[in-house]
């Protein structure tokens, strides 16, 4: 669209400023090219005021100099429009453009101008476009910001960027700043340590340098004498006395007061022994110092090792002596110590005494105390109490009423939300109706269109076809009509393209379609190709069943069939059902009733995934599940659910065992984490979770997809549906509750109830197409659904959500009651989160119930038939009573059907003996069994694996090229026929303008009519004029005679042209090509059966097929251009042509040059030309067809003879082998058993040959004694050739009856081509004929009326015409002007006695303004 504006503007308009599609935006935002385009049209006077300024003042102005003439031309034009526009809104520009386009393009072919627009407008229109003028140019001005806002605004925004830049680059400087600081501070922090390494480094050094120095003493080994032992005990209990000592000492202390002076004493204790410790400390490094010193100027000799050992010995001698010492001043130290302690304890004993008269007098002052405190705490707590007390009440009161309010207030608000909620549900079911209607009016829209463009096809080939459209025409459109193709041709598809768009990919479409269709009718030889009823023997040929046994089964060896699963074993329920409806349609309510009265499972999704998930929590092993109740023990079919549930546990399990849960606390499965943070389980909890059962297991998967915020998968919720069908005790049916919601959970619960998938389809169905074997194995048995009725609860949207309102205000009362009763908090918050749940999604819900609901009504109500509605709107007793109705009648009719079936049964099985004993004991001889019948028995011998590897793929070649050659020659045959029907309704087009041609006919008549006319009147009466003007009217009449006569002539030349052009004899030959190609086609599939045929059996009989030594029987096309290229034609040629002349060319040219003179003999010959090119047509399509007939006959004899010559070689091979045993035998007995053999074998090979001496001979001779393996194979080559010989002649006698067809056909098609041409000329020979004798009679016409003007003597004042076969006089044209009339003369006034005339008066007026002007 952009590019036709854009060469509109720059081509036709040619604006002052070139544009280009992606520019219109930034053109016309200003408005003065969308003035200048106006200016052009004439519709723009003040354009010299528009502005090229692209500042908003500027713009205001143009547009609004714009919006008067925009309005005038009616296109859509307001503020919002313009403002758009001068915005650059992308596609405002673009689309006003192209209204301007069309409505200029109005304007142009009206011729009006603006002026003319204007003045056709009316005035209250014009006087309301004025005014909505002015308010436009007020919105305008309004929206439209001025220029100096938009300056300050591109002035803030330069100034802001401006700012963001130098505030980056100040916080760029700042950073750049932190880094050089931070790099300095860890350049300054690695010296530092480097610094401390270094040191540290050579204090280590030196420390090993004195360590390496320092000479290691050993000590002696402590002595665990007695004495040191009881030495030890002495100082322990030492040690705890002064503990005591010094903790009564603190606790005395501490009670008089005295803690200041125990704190200087412990301070001056401190003091004391850290004085100490820093003394030893400095009196050891000083001894080391020395020893150091000392030793380090020793040197290492004799004379320092003896002093060293010298010095050990007087150390241990002395250590020896101070340890004699120390021990008797510490038992001396002990004696005193425990003197001591005596004294001690004795006088501590007084002082406890003393001290604990004491404490009893302070304790009882204590006490007194206390409970005077006691007291006044209790009189304290009394008085708050009453605060508190009269507190509460207030603000219980004070909760009361903020309770009411919020309850009032919730009211209100739950009101306002309902009101809401019914308002946006109204718009839903509007959109919804919307949505109906225009899907609805679109379909119609089609259909109508469709029907329209059916009416205008049959309204245009009426005329091309003179009212006589073929049937086959009629069906294709039919065809088009009832598959909602269009009739027109969308675009062109010759030839084919390899990328076609839409519009070809629907031609394509629809030629495929017709290709179907024809080739349907070929194959069933039915409409079209029905035959007629002269040959109606000739019926369509039965199936080649020996044919479509061999395909089957090279088919099934081929593609091996898939293993089929065995369904699931069920038990037969009472009842099988489900409740379906809408939220808050009472499912739940009904099935919970149904459940109390009728005994009923009722089985709801939501609650058996809650227990799968339970199950799971609590580690539910199979023991626990799988357990069979005493009541089905002893039923088998209960026992073979549970053995079938444990050997194939369902689809998810098999995912589950490698997936993990995400929850590592829950069960007892150890839990691992990876380093993401993920859990996975271990090896041993994966056997755990195999020894779960089956409800646990899928509990696990449902709460790991749940947890991860998934929802649970159709497949998932049907296994856990089916797994608590199987716990279902079979004495009970199951009635699930809102299940299924949507039409691939039925289809999934069809398929894993009853194991029927119902999309699945034969996967070898449509290999075979040709051909089919009776005998392959049907669909399955129908069986009964998976439901056995299906009851929907039918109610209405406003009734659910008044259902919703009331189920809240009995909420709110509830909770209100319930404030009371603590026990019920529990159950009142979940149903409050239900509801609020509910109330969040009902609209959704309803939405997706609508939704899905279509095609659920269509699975149940046509698919299974289980469907009956209930309406649920009526009282809730009344709705159930229904429904337990419903369950009981369906129950009722389940148990008479099985009933009724054992009845049957046991009649059926009696039925075989009644007729045994009937049947007479007289033998009979059975019939011979036909090959291919339903009692033969085929030969199923083994193939070796490359004859199925070359056959199949070769069959499917065949199959594929015999139906695109046929659907291809047929789309010829179609075309053929529209060619046909164009051509000759193009030759009679032609051929009537061709009549109707101008003549100069009316330049004779005119040019006598002039001449008659000048005439002189007083000549008229003269008899000699008379006579004159009567011989040029004789010879005006001679002259359009010869001129007619000519135009015959020339027309019937042209008739003649047309029908020697050669485009029939063209159009026969390519038809008949098109007709022996499918000839060629039936003879190519039978010549490719019998190969086929012929290597199986072949390959059966363990022989090695042979090649085929003929070569495929060709059929000769007609050489229609008649090129001599006899050479290549020898080369490359792989069809052979024959020659097809026109009978004697060469008298058909000397009779288009003498066609003037011999126009009858012509049109004889013609006829009769024509009639030996059809003969000889039918004579070629005969010949053609006995060609094919003959090569098929002689195809199955050579068969059969190379069959039998084959046979009889085999046979005297064995009699040779036969004649050489006999030979090498000596005893007579043996060479007379040999003479036996070889008479036994002769007369088998004279049977095959069927000869009455065979026969004859079989009669005679005895038969000899055969192996039972020689046996077994000459019966099994005998089954082989009967088979191969019934199925060759069954496709012999097939492809010759197609054959038939095929010549009927084609003798009909070009009968009926050449009755239609012949058709056409006669009728061009009608219309020359019918013009000739019109033209004739227009003259005689225009000459009686001549002679008639002759005799009365008077002028002809019209026009005469004589156009084509017309003849008129135009009254409208006059050729002889009016007489002159005589002028009229003005009358002159005459001044009467005393009186002026009015010339005098004004005369006189005159001079008095001359003489006087002022009056003066």
């Amino acid at each position: 669209m952009s590019e036709i504006l854009c060469e509109w503007l720059n081509e036709e308009v040619k604006l002052s400023r070139s544009v280009v599609p992606g520019s219109f935006s930034e053109e016309f935002s200003t408005g003065y090219l969308l003035g200048e385009l106006l200016h052009k049209y004439g519709l723009q006077d003040d354009f010299n005021q528009f502005s090229h300024s692209r500042v908003a003042n500027a713009k205001l102005n143009n547009f609004s100099r714009l919006e008067p003439t925009l309005h005038l031309l009616g296109v859509q034009f307001n503020e919002n429009v313009a403002q758009d526009i001068m915005t650059g809104q992308h596609g405002a520009a673009t689309k006003l453009l192209y209204e301007l386009y069309i409505a200029l393009e109005k304007k142009r072919k009206a011729k009006l101008t603006g002026v003319a627009m204007e003045a056709m407008r009316p005035a209250a229109t014009a006087k309301l476009k004025s005014i909505e003028s002015v308010l436009y140019q007020e919105r305008l001005k309004t929206l439209m910001p001025r220029q100096a806002d938009l300056q300050l605004q591109q002035i803030s925004d330069h100034f802001e960027i401006k700012s963001k830049a130098v505030e980056d680059k100040i916080a760029r400087i700042h950073i750049a700043e932190q880094q050089k600081v931070q790099k300095l501070q860890e350049e300054q922090r690695a010296q530092d340590i480097e610094k401390h390494r270094i040191g540290r480094r050579r204090q280590n050094e030196i420390m090993a340098r004195i360590q390496a120095a320092i000479i290691q003493i050993p000590k002696p080994r402590p002595s665990h004498t007695i004495k040191a032992i009881e030495a030890k005990k002495l100082l322990k209990k030492k040690r705890e006395a002064e503990d005591t000592y010094k903790n009564i000492k603190k606790f005395e202390k501490s009670l008089a007061g005295n803690a200041s002076a125990v704190h200087s004493q412990v301070t001056g204790s401190n003091i004391k022994e850290s004085l100490q410790t820093q003394k030893l400390q400095e009196t050891t490094q000083e001894i080391t110092a020395q020893t150091a010193t000392e030793l380090l100027g020793i040197y290492s000799d004799d004379d320092y090792i003896r002093k060293i050992q010298k010095r050990l010995e007087e150390d241990m001698f002395a250590r020896e002596q101070r340890e004699k010492r120390r021990r008797k001043m510490l038992m001396a130290q002990l004696i005193a110590h425990e003197a001591e302690e005596e004294a001690y304890r004795e006088e501590q004993l007084i002082c406890r005494l003393m001290r604990q008269s004491q404490q009893e007098r302070r304790i009882a002052v204590q006490l007194m105390h206390v409970r005077h405190e006691k007291e006044v705490l209790r009189q304290n707590r009394i008085f708050r109490e009453k605060q508190y007390e009269e507190r509460r009440l207030k603000e219980f009161q004070e909760a009361l009423d903020r309770e009411a309010a919020l309850a009032k207030q919730e009211k209100i608000d739950y009101e306002e939300q309902i009101i809401k909620e019914r308002e946006c549900h109204e718009k839903i079911a509007i959109e919804r109706a919307q949505a109906r209607y225009k899907k609805h009016y679109s379909i119609c829209w089609e259909v109508m269109n469709q029907i329209i463009d059916l009416s205008t096809k049959v309204g245009e080939y009426r005329l091309l076809t003179n009212n006589r459209i073929p049937l086959k025409l009629m069906l294709d459109w039919k065809e088009f009509f009832f598959n909602g193709k269009p009739m027109y041709e969308q675009a062109s598809i010759q030839p084919l393209p390899n990328e076609p768009n839409p519009e070809q990919l629907v031609e394509l479409n629809k030629m495929n379609l017709l290709d179907e269709k024809d080739y349907g009718e070929y194959k069933r030889m039915t409409g079209e190709w029905c035959p007629t009823e002269e040959n109606s023997e000739n019926k369509p040929p039965l199936n080649n069943n020996v044919l479509g046994h061999v395909l089957h089964r090279l088919m099934e060896i081929f593609y091996p069939p898939k293993p089929k699963s065995s369904p699931p074993l069920f038990p037969p329920f009472p009842i099988k059902g489900c409740i379906l409806g809408k939220l808050f349609s009472g499912k739940t309510t009904c099935a919970k009733f149904i459940e109390k009265v009728c005994n009923i499972q009722v089985l709801s999704v939501d609650t058996l995934v809650q227990e799968a998930i339970q199950a799971f929590l609590k580690n539910e092993m199979k023991s626990e599940h799988n357990v069979i109740p005493q009541e089905a023990e002893s039923s088998g079919e209960k026992h073979a659910v549970q053995k079938n549930l444990s050997k194939s546990p369902p689809k998810v399990l098999n995912k589950l065992q490698t997936e993990t849960p995400t929850d590592g606390t829950k069960g007892n499965c150890p839990v691992k984490k990876d380093p993401s943070g993920q859990e996975f389980i271990s090896d041993s909890s994966q056997d755990g979770l195999s020894k779960l059962s089956v409800r646990a297991q899928l509990g696990a998967a449902s709460q790991k997809l749940l947890k991860k915020g998934k929802s649970i998968p159709d497949e998932l919720l049907i296994d856990i549906l089916l797994e608590a069908i199987n716990q279902t005790p079979p004495e009970k049916g199951w009635i699930v509750d809102g299940f299924p919601m949507t039409i691939n959970q039925a289809k999934l619960f069809e398929k894993a109830y009853t194991g029927i998938d119902p999309e699945t389809k034969d996967a070898n169905s449509g290999k075979l197409s040709l051909v089919t074997d009776p005998r392959a194995p049907n669909k399955p048995p129908v069986t009964s659904p998976a439901f056995d009725v299906s009851v929907l609860l039918d109610i209405s949207d406003t009734a659910v959500l008044k259902r919703l309102a009331n189920l809240k205000s009995n909420k709110l009362k509830s909770s209100q009651t319930e404030q009371e009763n603590n026990n019920k908090n529990s159950d009142a918050e979940i149903l409050e989160e239900k509801i609020d749940l509910a109330r969040d999604q009902v609209l959704h819900r309803i939405s997706s119930f609508l939704d899905t609901w279509p095609k659920l009504e269509k699975w149940f109500s046509v698919h299974q038939s289980t469907l009956v509605k209930v309406n649920a709107e009526t009282e809730e007793s009344l709705v159930c009573e229904t429904v337990k109705e419903i369950i009981m009648e369906e129950i009722a009719k389940k148990q008479n059907r099985k009933g009724s079936a054992q009845e049957i049964s046991p009649g059926k099985k009696l039925l075989p003996v009644t007729r045994q004993d009937l049947l007479p004991p007289i033998p009979v001889a059975p019939p011979p069994i036909d090959p291919g019948s339903d009692e033969w028995i085929y030969v199923d011998e083994p193939l070796p694996k490359e004859i199925p590897d070359f056959l199949v793929p070769y069959w499917e070649m065949v199959e594929h090229a015999y139906m695109n050659t046929i659907k291809t020659i047929l789309r010829c045959l179609r075309d053929e026929q529209h060619s046909v029907i164009y051509y000759l309704a193009d030759i009679r087009k032609k051929f009537q303008d061709y009549l109707k041609h101008p003549d100069l006919k009316q330049e004779f008549v005119s040019q006598w009519q002039s001449d008659y006319n000048s005439v002189a009147d007083d000549l008229r009466e003269d008899e000699e004029t008379k006579a004159e003007l009567h011989q040029r009217v004789t010879d005006l009449r001679d002259l359009l005679w010869d001129i007619c006569g000519n135009r015959r002539e020339e027309a019937e030349q042209e008739r003649t042209d047309i029908m020697n052009d050669g485009w029939l004899p063209d159009h026969r030959g390519i038809a008949m090509n098109h007709f022996f190609s499918l000839m060629q086609v039936e003879v190519d599939r039978f010549q490719d059966t019998k190969r086929l045929l012929h290597d199986y059996y072949r390959a059966m009989e363990g022989k090695i097929p042979t090649d085929d030594i003929q070569d495929f029987t060709r059929i000769p096309l007609l050489d229609i251009f008649d090129v001599e290229q006899k050479e290549d034609q020898n080369k490359s040629r792989r069809i052979p042509l024959v020659s097809w002349k026109l009978p004697s060319p060469e008298i058909n040219i000397t009779k288009s040059k003498s066609k003037g003179t011999l126009q009858k003999s012509a049109k004889d010959e013609n006829s009769e030309n024509g009639v030996a090119t059809s003969g000889k047509d039918e004579n070629l399509i005969t010949d053609m067809w006995q060609t094919a007939i003959t090569a098929v006959s002689n195809m199955v004899t050579a068969e059969i003879q190379s069959k039998e010559m084959e046979e009889e070689k085999e046979h005297q091979q064995l009699e040779l082998k036969e004649d050489l045993k006999s030979s090498q035998t000596l005893s007579g007995k043996a060479a007379g058993k040999d003479a036996k053999d070889t008479k036994k074998l002769s007369p088998k090979s004279a049977t095959k040959k069927k000869g009455p001496p065979s026969t004859a001979s079989v009669v005679e001779v005895s038969p000899a004694p055969i192996t039972p393996e020689e046996l077994k194979k000459r019966e099994l080559t005998l089954k082989i050739k009967q088979e191969y010989f019934s199925a060759l002649k069954h496709e012999e006698v097939a492809t010759k009856s197609r054959l038939e067809l095929i010549k009927e056909k084609a003798l009909a098609f070009v009968e009926d081509l050449t009755m239609k041409a012949e058709e056409a000329y006669k009728d061009m020979e009608k219309w020359l004929g019918s013009r000739f004798v019109a033209e004739m009679s227009s003259v005689e016409k225009l000459i009686e009326v001549a002679r008639h003007h002759i005799e009365s003597s008077s002028k002809i004042q019209y026009e005469i015409t004589l156009e084509e076969t017309d003849f008129f006089i135009s009254s409208d044209v006059k050729v002889i002007p009016d007489p002159v009339l005589s002028q009229h003369v003005p009358h002159i006034e005459t001044s009467g006695s005393g009186t002026l005339t009015i010339s005098q008066l004004t005369t006189l007026h005159k001079q008095f303004l001359q003489v006087a002007p002022k009056g003066i």
